[in-house]
């Protein structure tokens, strides 16, 4: 019961007392804190929160007062084992319910799959500090444009023309304008009738899987990998072949021979975001066109990189058209609108309309002609550079605040996205890291759902940024750093002042002037530092060494201090130094170890 979650909105106009209380009414009504359950001491819950005890005690006793909640005497709090009592549609379930349980599971021929483990709350835009990918705040909607093309959509022929419920043709605009427009960002040339709209991009993997998937069939997907696509192919009783991943993408190896179908997502991998690498698609390509193999590309998130240019879609690389390539608009233009589409040879395109036709028929035509108008009109060019440059500051900014309030934060490297996967210390559980992160108003995504045995877990979240200000970025990783320093208390490596390795005023004064320092960036960069006799400092990092800055050292007390004019926000630093041989130990004021570096002395 003390790992549910309850969240205060610090913008409500409810008093504390009265928030508290409507959160747990709410989750003793929907269920969440099932009747007889026991309740947080007032104490435990007042610090989760962040509120005085004397709040959360006046919330209970009101509760209490109600007879929705009930003290037990040296036991605690406890929802009332007789809540539901008299309340038409909460009693608990009869025999008569369960023999109704039993007949429909007896019914139902095929399991839709289990609900997702994991799911984020419904209300995160009111959490200050949302990582999560796939979710946009509203400054990144493009209210105004999407709104014209709506209106000219409404009041084109197209109302009139008799189509908005004959046939299975998907508007002839929205078709040119993606061949014309969209593919050719991805280096991908089809024809018209190579190309068929869904309702996103799950729907267009829903089509794909019934076409070309059947019982037994083997299917590769990434290790870890999109838990919706292993959910569509276990409906389809498919012999899924987990195939790891690495920093250069899916690995290629003799173990996908036996597969007639490859699922892959190259761009940015669901869920690591790394980039496969120019040799894996050709290697993959070239297995395929040996074996025979259908290749599923899901491109839901266009290839973005900030490090470097993007790749071609493997579509593009394709000379024999086995490569099924899956895309959508992106879900910020308009929330709800849901258009996604398959390119594909036209045969599977004909049989992929059909089946469309018969279980949800065409997408709504006036939201296809409103996507076109924002196409032809310049707006999606417009918007997809703005987003990509909002994208590649909150992303920076993201990486940036990780690599300053290391050693925590460990990320799997990748050239861009909108994600970083980032490796939870060995000391602490990435499910309890998110439940006590939400309840502080941090929400990571933590990594158990997407491997198809959730035990294999490395221990990893998701922090995205399409949901969160760059403005807020740093703060919440800063918070999170500090929730990390609480759940591992005991566990963090202090600084101890009596350790013969520490450097004083002297030994600092002796060893820095003219030392260089080899260095490696959180997110696998390396780095160089080199401390001049006169205080002046010159770092550069990266493989090419294309991030560069300057700045100040000096020595203060028995601290050793520096000042980047760009690099850790510009802000002076002080460290307590420790070293043993040529490593570098660097503690934080607090004494808490923050860094480590390998020191080569003054070159003579």
């Amino acid at each position: 019961m003390s790992e549910a979650l309850i969240y205060l909105d610090p913008e409500s106009r409810l008093s504390l007392q009265h928030q508290i209380r409507q959160k747990l009414v709410e989750g003793i009504m929907a269920g969440t804190f099932p009747a007889g359950s026991r309740l947080p001491a007032s104490r435990k819950l007042a610090e989760q929160l962040g509120v005085a005890r004397n709040t959360v005690v006046l919330a209970y006793e009101q509760l209490i007062d109600e007879g929705l909640l009930e003290s037990r005497e040296r036991s605690g709090i406890y929802v009332s084992s007789g809540v539901f009592e008299g309340r038409i549609g909460f009693h608990g379930p009869s025999a008569a319910q369960a023999e109704l349980d039993t007949r429909w599971k007896e019914r139902i021929r095929t399991e839709a799959g289990k609900r997702p483990r994991f799911q984020f709350p419904d209300d995160w835009q009111r959490h200050p500090y949302p990582f999560i990918d796939g979710h946009f705040d509203t400054s990144l909607y493009p209210t105004a444009q999407w709104r014209e093309a709506s209106r000219m959509a409404l009041g084109a022929r197209i109302v009139n023309e008799g189509t908005l419920t004959e046939g299975d043709a998907d508007d002839p605009e929205l078709i040119e304008q993606i061949r014309t427009k969209m593919l050719p960002r991805r280096g991908i040339h089809a024809r018209a009738d190579e190309i068929l709209i869904t309702v996103g991009a799950q729907n267009a993997l829903y089509l794909l899987t019934q076409l070309l998937v059947a019982k037994d069939l083997a299917v590769v997907m990434e290790e870890p990998g999109n838990p919706k696509m292993r959910q569509l192919l276990a409906l389809r009783q498919a012999q899924v072949i987990a195939q790891p991943v690495d920093e250069n993408g899916m690995v290629i190896s003799s173990r996908i021979d036996r597969a007639q179908v490859v699922y892959v997502t190259p761009s940015h991998q669901v869920p690591t975001a790394v980039t496969m690498a120019t040799q894996r698609r050709h290697a993959l390509l070239n297995k395929a066109h040996q074996l025979d193999q259908l290749v599923i590309e899901d491109d839901f998130e266009h290839e973005s990189n900030f490090l470097g240019q993007p790749h071609p879609a493997l579509r593009s690389m394709d000379s024999d058209n086995r490569v099924i390539y899956v895309s959508a608009l992106p879900k910020v233009l308009a929330p709800g609108l849901r258009i996604g589409f398959i390119v594909a040879a036209p045969e599977l395109i004909r049989e992929a309309r059909q089946l469309r036709q018969m279980v949800i028929g065409r997408p709504s035509l006036l939201n296809q002609r409103t996507a076109a108008l924002f196409l032809s009109l310049g707006h999606y060019d417009a918007f997809m550079s703005k987003l990509h440059q909002e994208t590649s500051r909150r992303w920076l900014a993201l990486r940036d605040a990780l690599n300053h309030y290391r050693p925590h934060f460990v990320t799997v490297p990748n050239q861009g996205g909108s994600v970083f996967w980032v490796l939870c210390p060995e000391n602490i559980a990435v499910e309890t890291l998110a439940r006590e992160a939400a309840r502080r108003g941090i929400l990571i995504e933590p990594d158990t759902h997407y491997y198809a045995v959730p035990s294999a877990s490395r221990n990893c979240f998701r922090m995205g940024v399409t949901s969160i200000p760059a403005e807020r970025i740093r703060e919440g990783v800063k918070q999170l750093r500090e929730l990390m320093w609480e759940l591992a208390s005991g566990e963090s490596e202090l600084l101890d002042e009596s350790d013969s390795s520490l450097l004083r005023a002297a030994d600092l004064a002796r060893v820095m002037p003219g030392s260089n320092w080899i260095y490696q960036t959180v997110y696998g960069d390396p780095a160089t530092f080199e401390l001049g006799a006169d205080g002046s400092m010159r770092g550069r990092a990266g493989h090419a060494n294309e991030d560069c800055d300057e700045g100040r050292w000096w020595i203060e007390g028995n601290t050793w201090c520096r000042q980047w004019k760009h690099w850790a926000y510009g802000e002076e630093g002080r460290f307590f130094i420790t070293l043993q041989g040529q490593q570098l130990k660097i503690y934080n004021t607090d004494g808490r170890l923050v860094d480590s570096a390998i020191i080569h002395p003054q070159c003579d």
